[in-house]
C-alpha cells in the first residue's frame, strides 16, 4: 500500500518534470499511451475470448464409420455432413489446434507490442530517474522554481522593462514621421519580448513585491543584466526613469535579500558543477538514439507479420485414434480485429518514430551544448550574463521549448550586474548614515576614525560624512569612490587592506587635491590601484606587501613610478625587498624619511641610498644587516637612523658617521653587538642613543663624551658596572639599565646628572641605592623592581617627582621607609611633571633638542 504522501510527491515530481519535456517528447508520451492501450485491447481480448473452431474434414478411405448404413429416420432431419464426434471431442481437437495449427504471433503479438510499448515508455522518462542525472535534473528545477518565485526577480524584470520601453520611446521621438509606424510597430514588439506586456510585470511596475506565479508559456521578459552598459549608452538626462502611473517599487525585506542572496550563491556553485560535465546530454541522446533503433527493430518485423494473420487454418493433429479424422479445418475468430488493432498499433508506432528522428535530427543540428542569450542581448537588455555549457546549457535548451521566460528569470541570477544591485540595496538598507556616524571612533591622535570591514562595496551614506579625516576599508572586493567622495572635506587619510578601490575621475581630482596619507595593504603588486601613483598632492604613503618581482636580485621593484609623487615627504615599506629601489630617486626631491621593514629577508644591495640625499630619517628593520651601511655616509642631512632588528656584530663603521653633523638619533637595539667601539665619541650630536638588547659587557669612556646626549638605552645587556665618567652627561634625562648585571650604581650618576628624569635599573643586581639619589630633583619615574635590596635610602624623600606612583618597587620593600616618607611619595603631587615615554622624546623645546620637531619644521 501507499501512503497518500508519496503518491502526491510523485505527482509534484511528474508535473515539475514537464518544464523539461518539449512538444515532441509530450507527444511520443501520447503516442506511447495509446499504443499501450491498443496492446492491453488487444491482450486482453486474447485472453477473454480467444481460440478457434474446428471441424473434421472427411477423406475417401478414411473413416470406418462412414460404410456404416444411416438411419432413414434421421437421414430426412439431417442438415449437414455427420460425424459421429460428441461435444468433448471437438472441445479437445479446438484446444489441440489452437497450439498446433494457430502461429505464435497470431497467439502472442498483442503481448509482445505490450512489452515493447513498456520498453519504449522507460525509456522516454530514463534520464529523469538515471542516477548521475536525476540530482542534477531535480536540483535544477528547485532552482528554477525559486528564480520565478523570488521577489528580486520581479523587481529586476520589471526595472529592465522600464528602461527598454523608455530606451525604444526616445528612439521613436529621434525618428522622422515618415517611420512612425514602423518604429511604433518596434516598440510594441520589442515591448513584448521584453515582457512588459505581461500581467506579471504589470503588478511588478506598480510595486507589488509578491513572489511571481508560474510563469506563462506566452510571455517573454529579458533580465536585468546589461543595467549598466545600458545606463552608459543613455544620455545623462535619461538615466533615471520615472514611473508612469505608479509609485516605485517598495524596497524588499531582510529575508528577501537574504534569499536572493543565497540563490545567487546556489545558482553560481550548481552552474560550476553542472558545466563540468556534459552527462545529462550523452544520456538523452542515448536514449533517442535507442528509440529510434527500437522502432526500426519494431517495425521491422512486425510488419510483415500482420499479412499472416488469417481467419481459416488446416490443422492435423496426431488424433485419428481418438476421433476417426487426420484433418480438420478451423476458423480463428479473431484474426480480423487483431490485424486491425496491429495495423494500428504500427500506424502509431510509425508517427512516433518519425518524431524520434526529427529529435535525433535536433539533437545532431543544434549546439546544445552551448547556450547564449544572443536574443536578448541584440535588443539591448540583457550584456552581462555569461555563455552557459555543457549540462546547463543543455537543460536551458529544453526549458526553452517549453517557456523561453523560464531561462530570462534564470538569467537575472546569473548576472553580475543584477547580484551588484542587489548588494548595492543589501547595504544601502543596512548601512545609512545614522549607523556610520555611530561607528565612528577617535584615533590616538584624536582624528574622527571610520572602520568599514568586509563589505561587499561602499554604502552611499558614507559620502556624506564631511567630518570624517580618517577612512579604513578592509577586504571590500568591489570599493568604488565616486564623484560624491567631494563632500568628505575633512578627509585626510585613507587605509586599503586587501581592498582594490577604483576612483571616478571626480574623485580622483579630490584625492589629488585633500588626501595626505595612503595606506595600503595588498598581496600582489597588480593589487595597487593605479590612481594611487597619480595622487600629486600625497604626503606619506605607507605599503605593504610583496614589493619584489619573480626573478633575481636585478628585478626587485615591481611596483610603478613614483614619478607624479611631488609632495612625497614619508615613504614606509613593508615586505621583501632585496635591494633599495632606484625608482625611489624620481621622489628624492622631497622624500626626507624613509622606512623599509624587510621582515627577516636579506637586504642585499643599499647603494639606491645614495641618491636619497635629502633623507632626515632612515629605518631599516628585518633586513639581516651585518654591518653599518656605507651608503649612509651620502646622507649628509641624515637626523634619525634606526637600525633596530639585524644581525649587526661590529660597529667599526661609526667613524664614518662623523660626517653626519646633523645625527641626533641612533638606534640599533636588538642585534648582536658584543662590543661599542671608541668611535662613537666622534658622534657630537647624538641625543638618543639605543643599544637595548645587544650583547654588551662594559662601555668606552669615550661615550661619556657625547655632551649632548639626552636618552642613553642599554636595557638587555650583560653590564656589571657603570662608568664613573657617566658625571660628563650633565643633560642625560633618561636611562634605562634594565636587565643588566649591575651590583651598584656610580655616585657620580646621581651628583651630576641632575636633569635625570627617568631612571629604570629593574632586573639587576643591586644591593643598596646610593644616599646622593636624593638630589635628583626632577626624577619623575624610578624603577628599582626585580634587584637585591634589603631597604630604601631615606633620600628618596627629597625626590619630590616621584610623587604619586613615579616610585616602581615591590611593597614589601617600600615598608622599609619611615612613615612620613612614605606618605610623601604616595601622595599626589600638585605639580605633575612630565613624564617622557621610553619611545619617545621629553617635551624639551625645539631649540635644545627633538628631531621630530625639526622634520615638522621643516615640512
Amino acid at each position: 500500500m501507499f501512503s497518500l504522501s508519496e503518491l502526491w510527491s510523485v505527482g509534484e515530481r511528474q508535473g515539475s518534470y514537464k518544464l523539461l519535456k518539449p512538444w515532441w517528447e509530450v507527444f511520443m508520451d501520447h503516442l506511447l499511451v495509446l499504443m499501450l492501450m491498443v496492446s492491453v485491447l488487444a491482450g486482453t481480448l486474447l485472453l477473454s475470448r480467444d481460440g478457434v473452431v474446428c471441424v473434421p474434414v472427411s477423406s475417401s478411405s478414411g473413416n470406418s464409420s462412414s460404410s456404416t448404413e444411416p438411419d432413414p429416420l434421421f437421414t430426412s432431419l439431417a442438415r449437414g455432413r455427420r460425424t459421429n464426434l460428441d461435444f468433448q471431442q471437438y472441445v479437445y481437437i479446438s484446444h489441440v489446434c489452437y497450439h498446433e495449427a494457430l502461429p505464435w504471433y497470431s497467439r502472442f503479438l498483442p503481448y509482445v507490442t505490450l512489452l515493447h510499448t513498456l520498453i519504449l515508455l522507460v525509456s522516454g522518462c530514463f534520464w529523469f530517474h538515471f542516477p548521475l542525472t536525476s540530482a542534477r535534473i531535480e536540483h535544477f528545477l528547485s532552482l528554477l522554481a525559486k528564480c520565478c518565485e523570488s521577489p528580486w526577480t520581479t523587481r529586476a524584470l520589471s526595472h529592465t522593462a522600464r528602461l527598454d520601453t523608455t530606451r525604444f520611446s526616445e528612439t521613436e521621438q529621434t525618428v522622422p514621421p515618415r517611420g512612425q509606424a514602423s518604429c511604433s510597430s518596434k516598440t510594441h514588439r520589442s515591448s513584448v519580448d521584453s515582457g512588459t506586456d505581461s500581467p506579471l510585470l504589470a503588478a511588478a511596475d506598480s510595486g507589488s513585491t509578491q513572489p511571481s506565479p508560474c510563469p506563462s508559456a506566452g510571455s517573454r521578459c529579458s533580465a536585468l543584466s546589461g543595467l549598466s552598459t545600458v545606463e552608459g549608452v543613455m544620455p545623462p538626462q535619461t538615466s533615471q526613469v520615472p514611473l508612469e502611473g505608479s509609485r516605485a517599487a517598495a524596497p524588499l525585506d531582510r529575508s528577501d535579500r537574504e534569499q536572493a542572496r543565497a540563490l545567487f550563491e546556489r545558482v553560481r556553485r550548481f552552474r560550476a558543477h553542472c558545466e563540468s560535465s556534459d552527462v545529462i546530454y550523452k544520456v538523452y541522446t542515448a536514449q533517442t538514439v535507442f528509440k529510434v533503433l527500437k522502432f526500426i527493430l519494431i517495425v521491422s518485423y512486425v510488419t510483415p507479420l500482420l499479412n499472416s494473420i488469417t481467419f481459416s487454418h488446416v490443422c492435423r493433429p496426431q488424433t485419428h485414434a481418438l476421433t476417426g479424422y487426420n484433418t480438420y479445418q478451423c476458423s480463428h475468430s479473431l484474426s480480423s480485429i487483431l490485424r486491425k488493432l496491429m495495423q494500428t498499433y504500427i500506424s502509431l508506432l510509425v508517427l512516433f518514430g518519425i518524431i524520434a528522428v526529427y529529435t535525433l535530427l535536433w539533437i545532431c543540428h543544434k549546439s546544445l551544448r552551448q547556450y547564449s542569450f544572443q536574443r536578448p542581448r541584440e535588443t539591448g537588455s540583457m550584456l552581462d550574463v555569461p555563455d552557459l555549457h555543457n549540462d546547463l546549457a543543455f537543460l536551458l535548451h529544453m526549458a526553452d521549448q517549453y517557456d523561453p521566460l523560464l531561462s530570462q528569470r534564470l538569467s537575472v541570477f546569473l548576472s553580475p550586474v543584477s547580484e551588484t544591485r542587489l548588494l548595492e540595496e543589501s547595504v544601502e538598507r543596512r548601512w545609512g548614515s545614522e549607523r556610520l556616524r555611530s561607528m565612528i571612533t577617535c584615533d590616538p591622535e584624536g582624528r574622527s576614525l571610520l572602520q568599514l570591514v568586509a563589505l561587499p562595496h561602499l554604502p552611499p551614506a558614507l559620502f556624506t560624512l564631511n567630518q570624517l579625516q580618517v577612512l579604513k576599508l578592509e577586504l571590500i572586493p568591489d570599493a568604488k569612490l565616486t564623484t560624491q567622495i567631494s563632500n568628505m572635506t575633512a578627509l585626510r587619510e585613507m587605509h586599503l587592506y586587501h581592498c582594490s578601490a577604483s576612483v571616478e575621475p571626480g574623485a580622483l581630482r579630490h584625492l589629488q587635491e585633500h588626501l595626505e596619507t595612503l595606506h595600503v595593504t595588498f598581496t600582489q603588486p597588480t593589487d595597487i590601484p593605479l590612481w594611487m601613483y597619480s595622487l600629486r598632492g600625497l604626503q606619506e604613503l605607507h605599503l605593504t606587501g610583496r614589493m619584489s618581482s619573480e626573478g633575481g636580485m636585478g628585478r626587485g621593484w615591481a611596483l610603478g613610478s613614483l614619478r607624479q609623487l611631488r609632495h612625497l615627504r614619508v615613504l614606509v615599506l613593508r615586505g621583501t625587498l632585496q635591494k633599495i629601489p632606484g625608482e625611489l630617486s624620481e621622489v628624492s626631491d622631497s622624500l626626507m624619511r624613509l622606512e623599509i621593514h624587510n621582515e627577516g629577508t636579506r637586504l642585499l644591495v643599499l647603494t639606491g641610498l645614495r641618491r636619497l640625499t635629502g633623507l632626515a630619517e632612515v629605518q631599516l628593520q628585518g633586513c639581516q644587516l651585518e654591518r653599518l651601511p656605507s651608503a649612509l655616509l651620502a646622507l649628509t642631512g641624515l637626523r634619525s637612523l634606526d637600525l633596530r632588528h639585524n644581525g649587526l656584530r661590529t660597529l667599526e663603521e661609526l667613524l664614518g658617521l662623523q660626517h653626519l653633523h646633523h645625527l641626533s638619533c641612533l638606534r640599533l637595539a636588538h642585534n648582536n653587538v658584543l662590543a661599542l667601539p671608541v668611535s662613537v665619541g666622534v658622534l657630537r650630536s647624538l641625543e638618543l642613543l639605543d643599544l637595548s638588547h645587544n650583547q654588551l659587557q662594559n662601555l668606552p669612556s669615550a661615550l661619556c663624551t657625547l655632551h649632548r646626549l639626552r636618552r642613553l638605552l642599554l636595557a638587555g645587556n650583560l653590564l656589571e658596572e657603570l662608568p664613573a665618567e657617566v658625571r660628563a652627561l650633565k643633560l642625560l634625562a633618561e636611562l634605562d639599565l634594565m636587565g643588566n648585571r649591575l651590583e651598584h650604581l656610580p655616585e657620580e650618576l646621581f651628583a651630576y646628572c641632575v636633569e635625570l628624569r627617568n631612571l629604570n635599573v629593574s632586573n639587576n643586581s643591586l644591593v643598596s641605592l646610593g644616599p646622593g639619589l636624593g638630589g635628583l630633583r626632577l626624577l619623575s619615574r624610578l624603577d628599582v623592581r626585580g634587584n637585591c635590596l634589603e631597604e630604601l635610602p631615606v633620600a628618596l624623600g627629597g625626590c619630590v617627582g616621584l610623587r604619586g606612583g613615579g616610585l616602581l618597587v615591590e611593597s614589601w620593600l617600600m615598608h622599609t621607609l619611615p612613615r612620613q616618607i612614605r606618605d610623601v611619595l604616595s601622595c599626589p603631587s600638585s605639580e605633575s611633571p612630565s613624564r617622557p615615554n621610553s619611545d619617545c622624546f621629553p617635551a624639551f623645546t625645539t631649540a635644545q633638542w627633538s628631531f621630530h620637531s625639526a622634520l615638522e619644521s621643516r615640512i
